[in-house]
């Protein structure tokens, strides 16, 4: 059930079944020379929409732009602020909240939304209180990595080995070659294998030394049949994570 496909009287039906919600999240940033600029948010939206089906959920519109302000050195990435971010969750929970919304499962394709989300979670959580919503105590707001998920890991592994690396990933190329088969892109990759293992600073320094946009991954490796692996490892396990979070009474982090 996607929510900008419904009416909101089809909403307040699904929330005398349901008070839970999942939101894909990723970014619009450089992937290197073969991987779609879209690729975090597609990879994130086809899993959120995976889960959705399998558990019954809700699923929001997809957050297609997110902190990716280090990637702004390549043509075509955009970013939000953290301080921006921060507050559109805020801007996104406390609506839904008040309608009997409970439970915000976020479903994240991109690494350097982590920081910025866990400070949002603690913003709107706060922002909730001061409002004094009734419901105020049972809000749980979660980020589950999609590319995170042990099953996913395991298969990149085996796949890839030390060739999947940290950014530009062919797990997510892989995955992205799935959703979208008719728009795979290829190129000569100089390096095979690109470099890892340097910290970043700003987006110069990011395209100084990782100049095409890859860290330590050779998404040449990537097939759309190695994608609809990842997708159906993916849902399987994020479906179990987000049953196992909207029955549960603890308090929410990030996975």
């Amino acid at each position: 059930m996607l929510l900008h496909l419904s009416t909101w009287l089809e909403v307040e039906d699904y929330l005398t079944r349901s008070r839970g919600i999942i939101f894909p999240i990723g970014s619009t940033e450089q992937h290197g020379p073969t991987g779609l600029i879209g690729t975090d948010a597609i990879c994130a939206e086809v899993v959120a929409k995976g889960v959705g089906k399998a558990t019954g959920a809700l699923v929001g519109p997809t957050i297609n732009v997110g902190m990716a302000l280090h990637h702004l050195a390549f043509p075509g990435s955009v970013s939000l602020r953290p301080s921006t971010l921060i507050a559109l969750i805020q801007d996104y929970v406390k609506p839904l909240a008040r309608n009997g919304f409970e439970r915000f499962y976020f479903i994240n394709g991109h690494g350097g939304n982590n920081a910025s989300m866990k400070a949002a979670f603690s913003e709107t959580y706060a922002a909730i209180a001061d409002a004094n919503l009734p419901n105020a105590s049972k809000i749980r707001c979660k980020l589950a990595n999609w590319y995170n998920c042990k099953a996913v890991k395991d298969l990149a592994a085996q796949l890839y080995g030390d060739q999947e690396g940290s950014h530009a990933t062919p797990s997510e190329v892989a995955l992205t070659q799935y959703v979208y088969p008719e728009v795979v892109k290829s190129a000569t990759l100089s390096p095979t294998v690109a470099a890892k293992g340097r910290s970043i600073y700003n987006p110069t320094d990011f395209r100084a030394f990782y100049a095409d946009g890859r860290m330590g991954s050779n998404p040449a490796l990537a097939t759309p049949e190695h994608g609809g692996q990842f997708y159906e490892r993916a849902v399987k396990e994020l479906s179990a994570g987000y049953l196992a979070f909207i029955n549960e009474d603890t308090p929410c982090g990030i996975e």
